[in-house]
């Protein structure tokens, strides 16, 4: 089932975007999306009738004038958005999720977690957490960790909130999508292997982030981050040169209609060039793969106010248009 968007292409930057869709018939095809809601089957426009959006992605150097031609031609065919129904917008090889990576956010959590004999003022706290993170960002590392692509489902479906799952929280994220293979790239030209933009809803369950029979270990993210459908993704993907300077955008996510997160992107410790890099150090990024550049202050967590059966999420960033789903709760056996 699925959350029906009040307008399925909410406003993005540029001329246009581009989008898996889903036929009638549950065939679904990369498309592209203009401005007027109108979708351009990119199958038959490409004349590759197995085409999908990963396939896409992988000629993206080539067949980026190619899009740019066919969104500006009044000959081209085009259907009507509504008739089709808007899945993720692309499935990825590999996903690439961060953490710690707002700098408000860090700070906010540092000052939470005062030690029982820290008697100083919040103001003091603040300044030395504030000072930690300005030496994070010019001298440490950003923190990233594997994700699993099956997590991912569509920007308008609901969301299964498994019975397992006490304290499950929502995580907005600016969603990077790769272009162009990338292995062990400079921060200077990073930018050049992305191809475009999206909108991630990376859930996390609170209660299963640490492991309780062994915390030594860490963190355990196939638990609290990868169930089926805990990662919302799309509607779009927009081209990065529409999007610009990914410094400046604003991410917002209501809860039910208020206002939970609300930042913009120059609060990141590690801007999107840097993760890009830093990923790619280790890692071959492959076209259609996505990095998750963190989520901003104003998680659950910090409003003593979890996710439940019937909540309805709508996120939205500068230029990438809106998601919106609805939670469920599973049933307990």
């Amino acid at each position: 089932m699925s959350v029906k968007p009040q307008s399925a292409s909410a406003p993005f930057a540029g001329p246009f975007a581009l989008g898996t869709l889903a036929a009638a018939d549950g065939a679904a095809f990369p498309a592209l999306v203009d401005g007027e809601e109108q979708v351009l089957d990119l199958r038959t426009a490409l004349d590759d009738p197995a085409l999908t959006m990963r396939g896409l992605l992988e000629r993206w150097p080539a067949v980026l004038p190619r899009l740019r031609a066919l969104a500006a031609d009044p000959e081209a065919v085009r259907s009507p958005l509504a008739d089709f129904r808007v899945l993720a917008p692309v499935e990825p090889r590999q996903v690439f999720q961060s953490g710690a990576n707002y700098r408000q956010h860090v700070i906010d959590l540092h000052v939470a977690h005062r030690a029982p004999d820290d008697d100083r003022s919040e103001e003091e706290r603040r300044a030395e957490a504030a000072e930690i993170m300005d030496r994070r960002a010019a001298e440490d590392l950003p923190y990233v960790f594997i994700g699993l692509p099956s997590s991912i489902t569509g920007p308008y479906d609901d969301v299964t909130l498994p019975a397992w799952a006490a304290k499950p929280d929502w995580e907005l994220e600016l969603a990077v999508v790769i272009g162009r293979p990338a292995h062990q790239v400079s921060a200077e030209e990073a930018l050049e292997y992305v191809a475009g933009y999206t909108i991630a809803n990376d859930l996390t369950d609170r209660a299963t982030v640490f492991r309780r029979d062994m915390p030594q270990i860490g963190t355990d993210w196939l638990r609290s981050k990868n169930t089926p459908g805990f990662t919302p993704l799309g509607p779009w993907i927009v081209p990065a040169e529409s999007v610009g300077d990914t410094r400046d955008l604003r991410l917002t996510l209501k809860l039910n209609g208020e206002t939970m997160q609300d930042e913009f992107t120059k609060d990141m410790i590690f801007d999107v060039a840097r993760m890009v890099s830093y990923a790619s150090q280790s890692a071959r990024l492959l076209p259609g793969d996505l990095v998750l550049t963190g989520s901003p202050a104003g998680n659950g967590m910090h409003w003593g106010r979890l996710l439940r059966d019937g909540d309805v999420m709508e996120s939205t960033i500068t230029g990438l248009g809106t998601q919106r789903t609805r939670c469920v709760a599973e049933e307990k056996a």
